[in-house]
Parts: structure tokens; sequence; C-alpha cells
């Protein structure tokens, strides 16, 4: 099994640059064309923040990329996964990409669907014996994420018969975290309740987003990675307590079944402005962001 993970596209309403002087559009046509000659992809993932600020606009763009992309550069009706991230607003996603399980063709794949009153978006398909199932991290106004009791326990119901050839949990907020404030503040809430939902199941990874950079680590003993952002990236390479964007556009390879799996490969688009600075926050305004962002934050 082959998949190809993108996350936070953050794709604006129209084709052009945003407040950072970004043009997400073009990062994801960059990273694309440098994708063209990938060949036996067998799904694409895209782990939240699809669109910037949940625009519908958004999400038809990039459906119609995808789609285009997967149909005639890889050459298939490649199935494309999406979860919902915190940029992301449930009805549009809804709208446009239905449960967020899609074939290249448009044809909605999911086998199961989660019937939540909040709307949140998670679904279940199989692709080749392998279960995907996405999650809806999404705490609405806010940052972090958050998966609800309901959710949980509709993911144990799932995985309580086990797939043919193991479970890939997809959703945006990352369960691990580096030393880093905001990853910290802004990861997800509860991994020792997702944790306690899979210990025992047959999930073979966890691929999220979020961070805008790559990451690999566990959760108890279920591999997780963090694909980087195909709108920018993070630098760590700055002061502690310091926040610092770049230009650049990534997403990641992950192969399963070998011998050697779960593998994961991070590929970089060509962009001849990466490595400049998007934007930079010091200490005072990476306090200020958490502060104003936080868990526990008065956002009213």
């Amino acid at each position: 099994m082959r998949i190809l993970h993108l996350s936070d596209t953050h794709i604006e309403r129209t084709d052009a640059p945003n407040a950072a002087g970004v043009n997400a559009s073009e990062s994801l046509r960059l990273l694309l064309t440098d994708l063209r000659h990938q060949r036996g992809v067998d799904a694409i993932v895209v782990s939240g923040d699809v669109a910037n600020d949940g625009a519908p606009e958004a999400y038809t763009a990039v459906r119609e990329t995808l789609s285009e992309f997967a149909l005639r550069e890889l050459g298939g009706n490649i199935p494309v996964f999406y979860s919902t991230g915190n940029h992301d607003e449930r009805q549009a996603f809804g709208k446009v990409l239905g449960s967020g399980h899609l074939d290249a063709d448009g044809a909605d794949r999911a086998e199961t669907v989660m019937d939540s009153a909040d709307s949140e978006r998670a679904a279940v398909s199989t692709v080749d014996g392998y279960r995907f199932v996405t999650l809806d991290s999404l705490v609405p106004g806010m940052v972090h994420g958050h998966l609800g009791a309901a959710q949980l326990d509709w993911l144990r119901e799932v995985l309580r018969t086990p797939a043919p050839r193991g479970t890939v949990l997809v959703f945006h907020h990352p369960p691990i975290t580096l030393d880093v404030p905001t990853q910290r503040a802004f990861g997800l809430r509860n991994p020792a309740e997702l944790a306690d939902a899979i210990r025992g199941a047959d999930v073979l990874a966890v691929l999220t987003g979020h961070f805008h950079l790559q990451i690999f680590g566990f959760l108890e003993a279920t591999p997780v990675w963090v694909t980087p952002g195909v709108v920018n990236r993070i630098d760590l390479t700055t002061r502690p307590g310091t926040e610092r964007a770049v230009r650049g556009a990534s997403a990641s390879l992950v192969e399963l079944g070998g011998p050697s799996g779960p593998m994961f490969h991070t590929f970089h688009a060509r962009d001849p402005r990466a490595h400049e600075t998007v934007y930079e926050l010091d200490e005072e305004q990476t306090r200020s962001l958490i502060a104003r962002m936080g868990p526990g934050a008065d956002r009213a």
C-alpha cells in the first residue's frame, strides 16, 4: 500500500496570494508537478486544513485539482481521503466533499459514515484490504484539536472487526508533540483517550498534519506520522520560544505492508523561493498567540 499524504493545503477562495504573500493554490500546483512521476500510488490522503477559511470554492478547487492529478498524472481512479482541520468548516466541507472519501472521478465511496449531532466528518473506506478511517478533530473556532467521546465510541465499534490488512487512521491534530510551545498548546488535547480507543486494535499508522513539519513518533505502540504542510513549513532552527514559517511545499509517501513497514518519505517541491520567510514571531508574539488561541482562551 502506497499512500501519498498531503496536509494543510490552506486553499483560498480565489487563486491569489494570501495575507502572507503566498499563493496556496500555486504551492499545491508546484508540489503536484514534482510528484507527477510517482507510480503505484494506491490512495491520496489530505489530513485537514483543506481550505483556509472554509470557503466552498476552496474545497471545489482542491477536489478538482487532485482529481485531475490522480486521473491524468497518476493514471487511475485513485481514492482521495479528506479530513477536517481547524481552518475547515464542516458544512462547506460536506457540501463539496461529502463524506470526505471520494474516488478521483468524484464518486463518494464511504462504506460507513458517523451519524453525528455535531456534523462531525468521520467515515470508513477499504482499499485493497486496508481500512481508512478519517476522524474529525476540529474544535470550531479553536486551533487545538479534540476527539469527542461519541466519536471515540464510534471508532471503537469500527475497530471491533479487524480489517483484512489493517487500519490507517487519518485526522488533523497530532497526538504527539515536540517540546515546542505552540505544538504543546495546539495539538490534540486528549491523546490518552485516543490511545485507549485503539489499544489492541489493528491500527497500522496514524496520519496527521497541522504542525507544518514532519515528525515521527508513537502513541503507545502505534506509529504516528506528521506530514509537513503544502502551503508552507515551520522552521525549528529559530530561538526557543519563537516561530518562523518559510516558503516550501511538502508531502509524504507512506508505504505499508512491506518487510520494513511502515515507511515514511518526505518530498519537497522545487520552489525557486523555497526557504524565504513567510512570517516570524518573537517570544512575546508567540506567547500572545498561545494566550489568545490556546485552550482556555476566551474566544467570545
